[in-house]
């Protein structure tokens, strides 16, 4: 897991830097561009040396946050169909990567996973050591078996809120398969972690080819309820497009409602890169500077 962080994150940070978005450092605990007005004993000078710019040397009282990953490790995040990994995979090696981000820029980082309930808590620390109690936590959730627990994120968040006393940055880790009908709910969690000062930050993650547009083989299908173990048979191809369409509509909807109450919204697909992921991550983490 340790290696699987380090190479997401150092390969999308070399990718940053030859990107457009090179001038945005990931760097944060160590340096920032020289101001105006800035004290000129806080000159990094060998890094001018380097690089014929003005960097100041930051603090870590300036610099530091508290983050929290939350983990969804559901029955539906164990899905697999056609991508080489299940959404709890994907999203125990994107919340890895967070992690390993977080401490190289000296953040205290914690990490929380929920079914129908909060199942793991480790509150935030910022050292290599502690990462790696984390890392090798979030490897044993990556192969968790299912004990038949069901979803019940909304509560899960509820419970998530009360347990964070400190304002903290907390990145959620879900595909949003709630109860049906719990939508309302789902949001009403949200807005209670943004209501105790959190910011908040939610990845919905989804195998896109089958979850999103409903691509199954056009012949008759029997699908199976991963957490209730309800069964039905049907044609795909006789529902693809209202499914794609509704689909799309609920992350839409999902998606607005979250902005109006200042909650950020990424969708994910399994099959992609964790640039989008990280990116989103660290246009958040610069705004709250």
């Amino acid at each position: 897991m340790e290696l699987r962080a380090r190479l997401v994150v150092e390969g999308f940070i070399t990718g940053l830097h030859k990107s457009p978005y090179h001038g945005f450092s990931v760097e944060f605990a160590e340096h920032r561009p020289y101001n105006p007005g800035d004290e000129l004993r806080h000159v990094d000078w060998k890094v001018f040396g380097k690089t014929d710019r003005h960097y100041v040397k930051q603090f870590e009282e300036e610099t530091n946050l508290r983050h929290y990953v939350v983990l969804d490790t559901s029955p539906s995040m164990r899905y697999r169909h056609t991508h080489a990994l299940t959404k709890l995979e994907y999203g125990s090696y994107l919340a890895a990567a967070l992690h390993f981000l977080m401490v190289k820029q000296r953040d205290a980082t914690g990490l929380l996973a929920f079914d129908d309930a909060v199942h793991t808590m480790l509150r935030p620390k910022s050292t290599m050591g502690y990462l790696r109690l984390i890392l090798a936590r979030l490897e044993a959730l990556s192969g968790l078996e299912s004990d038949g627990s069901r979803t019940n994120a909304a509560e899960a968040l509820h419970e998530v809120a009360e347990r964070i006393a400190r304002r903290s940055f907390v990145v959620v880790i879900t595909d949003l398969f709630e109860n049906v009908g719990a939508d309302e709910d789902l949001l009403r969690a949200l807005r209670h972690l943004r209501h105790r000062g959190h910011e908040v930050l939610v990845f919905r993650i989804l195998e896109s080819e089958t979850e999103r547009l409903f691509r199954f083989p056009d012949v008759p299908t029997l699908f199976r309820d991963m957490e209730t173990g309800e069964e039905m048979s049907l044609h795909p191809a006789r529902l693809r497009a209202t499914y794609a369409t509704e689909a799309a509509r609920f992350s839409e909807q999902f998606r607005r409602r979250c902005l109006e109450h200042t909650i950020d919204f990424v969708e994910l697909d399994t099959a992609e890169p964790y640039d989008t992921a990280l990116l989103a991550y660290l246009n958040k983490r610069r705004q709250l500077h």
